[in-house]
Order: C-alpha cells, then sequence, then structure tokens
C-alpha cells in the first residue's frame, strides 16, 4: 500500500509540479519513512520505481513536461483536449509499472498480526516535527513554495513583461527570498546542497548544447523523418519506439522541438496521432537510461546517498524492462484508439 501511495503521489506531483521536483519530494520522503520503518531493503526498489513513475506522470497535463509544451503548442492541441487523451494511458501505464515493480522487487504485504502491530507501533512513533528545527522557517517555506508554483502556473499573466523571463529566473528569485531572510544561516544551505548533481547537470547540458550546434540532432531527426514513409501504424510504432531511444540518450526538449519542427512542415492536424508518438516517445525515453531524463538523475543521486550499489548498467538492467512494458503500451494505445 506505501508503494502505490508514493507511486499515486509521484504522478500527481510529476503533473502539477516537474518530475524533477516530484523525485525530490518523494525520494526524500521514502529514504526517511522506510528507515523509521527499519525496511532499508526495499528503499531500491522504491526510488527506482518512482523515478521510473516521474515521466509517466509528466505524459499527464499539457505543462508537465516541457516537450509536452513544445510539442502541444506546435500541434495546437489544448490543455483539456491534452489531459482527455493523455489521462488513460497514465492510469493504465502507472498501475501496470506498480504492479511490474511490486514483483520485480518483491514488495509485499504484511502477512502476520506480529508484523502489522510492530509496524503500527512504529508507524504511531513518528513525529512530524522532528526534522523542523525553526516552524517559522518551516512555514515561510511553505508560503514561498505555494507562491512559486502559483508564479509559474500564472506566468504568461505577470505584468511589466515578467511572463517573458523563463522558469529558471522565478525558481532563483524565489530561493533568493528564502536566503535573504534567513542570511544568517546561509552556510548550512549550501553546505546541503548536493554539488555533484549541480556539476553534472551542467556538463550534460554543455555536451546536449554542443550536439545541437553541431547539427546532431537534426541529423537524428531526418533519420527519423524517414520512418514516416511506412504505413501509418508502422510509421506510429517506428517514431514512438525511435523518440524513446533517441531521448533516452540525449535531451528531450531539443529532440522534441526537432520532431515537432518535422511534423509541422508535414500540415497534420490536431488529431494526428504522430503527435502523440513524438510526445510518449520523448517522455518514456527517459525511462531507459539515468541520464534520460533529470529525475532519473536524481533518482540515482537518492540511491547513491543511501549508499546502495547500482551502477550506471546496472539501472539499464532494471529499467529497460520497465521502459519497454510502458512503451509497447504506448504503441498499442497510440495504434488502437488514436
Amino acid at each position: 500500500m506505501l508503494l502505490i501511495y508514493y507511486g499515486c503521489l509521484t504522478v500527481l506531483f510529476s503533473a502539477v509540479l516537474n518530475n524533477v521536483t516530484a523525485m525530490i519530494i518523494i525520494g526524500s520522503l521514502t529514504s526517511v519513512s522506510l528507515g523509521k520503518l527499519k525496511r532499508p531493503e526495499l528503499m531500491l526498489g522504491f526510488l527506482m520505481v518512482e523515478g521510473l513513475l516521474t515521466n509517466v506522470g509528466g505524459l499527464l497535463t499539457l505543462i508537465s513536461s516541457v516537450p509536452n509544451i513544445i510539442v502541444g503548442k506546435t500541434a495546437g492541441i489544448s490543455f483539456a483536449k491534452f489531459f482527455l487523451i493523455a489521462a488513460p494511458y497514465v492510469f493504465v501505464a502507472t498501475a501496470a509499472t506498480l504492479f511490474m515493480g511490486r514483483w520485480r522487487f518483491k514488495i509485499e504485504s504484511l502477512k502476520t498480526d506480529e508484523e502489522k502491530s510492530e509496524a503500527r507501533a512504529l508507524v504511531e512513533g513518528f513525529d512530524e516535527n522532528e526534522s523542523v528545527p525553526n516552524q517559522n522557517f518551516f512555514w515561510m517555506a511553505v508560503v514561498v513554495l505555494c507562491l512559486f508554483i502559483a508564479t509559474l502556473a500564472g506566468q504568461s499573466a505577470l505584468p511589466w513583461n515578467l511572463d517573458k523571463l523563463g522558469m529558471g529566473f522565478i525558481a532563483l528569485f524565489f530561493a533568493g527570498v528564502m536566503l535573504l531572510a534567513y542570511k544568517h544561516e546561509v552556510h548550512k544551505y549550501y553546505a546541503a546542497m548536493d554539488w555533484d548533481l549541480l556539476a553534472f547537470f551542467a556538463g550534460l547540458f554543455v555536451v546536449i548544447y554542443v550536439m545541437e550546434q553541431a547539427l546532431v540532432l537534426d541529423l537524428i531527426g531526418k533519420g527519423i523523418a524517414q520512418m514516416l514513409l511506412l504505413p501509418a501504424s508502422a510509421a506510429s510504432a517506428s517514431l514512438l519506439t525511435s523518440a524513446a531511444v533517441a531521448s533516452s540518450v540525449t535531451d528531450n526538449i531539443p529532440l522534441a522541438a526537432v520532431l515537432s519542427k518535422i511534423l509541422s512542415g508535414m500540415s497534420l492536424s490536431s488529431d494526428s496521432s504522430l503527435w502523440w508518438c513524438v510526445i510518449l516517445g520523448a517522455n518514456l525515453g527517459g525511462n531507459i537510461t539515468p541520464i534520460g531524463s533529470a529525475s532519473t538523475v536524481v533518482a540515482m543521486t537518492l540511491i547513491h546517498k543511501q549508499k546502495l550499489p547500482l551502477t550506471f548498467m546496472g539501472f539499464v538492467t532494471m529499467a529497460v524492462p520497465f521502459a519497454a512494458m510502458q512503451i509497447v503500451l504506448a504503441i498499442l494505445y497510440v495504434v488502437i484508439f488514436l
């Protein structure tokens, strides 16, 4: 039940916030709660399933991920229409991922009354204020977080041309507010930051930008475009699979931009299933490798913080069956229902 609850929360947070924020929140909550329940052997399974579900939840709404926004805007798909089309697939893929995760990582329910009573005693011993040394800081952080989310959601309505600022500027502004409010304790927050993760992202984005400027992504896009000459069903399956594979080794944002530009040149209607092949492929491809999406990078970081032995290839070995299942479900959904 805990896996189901955390899985559903991961999908919900990925849909209304973004997959990186969802992974940080749910992953941290998982680490604390399983530690309190004295079930560290389940940590790897929980974090892997949550990391894989972030990219499924990123499909739920038009604003859940940047590829959704890029392709949806190019295709002219409305927010409501996007949700109505994506929701059935997200529901099925979430249920299938949770079921497969339960089986793969042997996450079973408590069986005996003794196990249940012991777990109940541990839960009753939880103190939700244990990690909150300063109540004022806590509630200010809650208010600032809510304002941050509201600002992102209503960014297009901001005055004084602030609507043209990127999400990064908004995030830095609210981070600055918190640091100024507690400037005397700022060294604690700098010390708690994961500088290795930030350096990795910086290096990854540099490599991807170089690939984009060297027209490597254009070459990938042109290769994928040739598949559209196949019969309709084969073209959809090939495009979705190719987009997923390409997304697993490069950033899905420029890839989605390249593919949406190719599709827009074909004068497709907003009802064409090819748009959804790009959306589904670009998001689900992030589950194939730990560098396929920012949220899987965060998941790997949390796994290593728990001192769990998982290498790059170890992640791929565990994740590929889940990703393959999700991609097959996506292909069936597109071919049969769209």
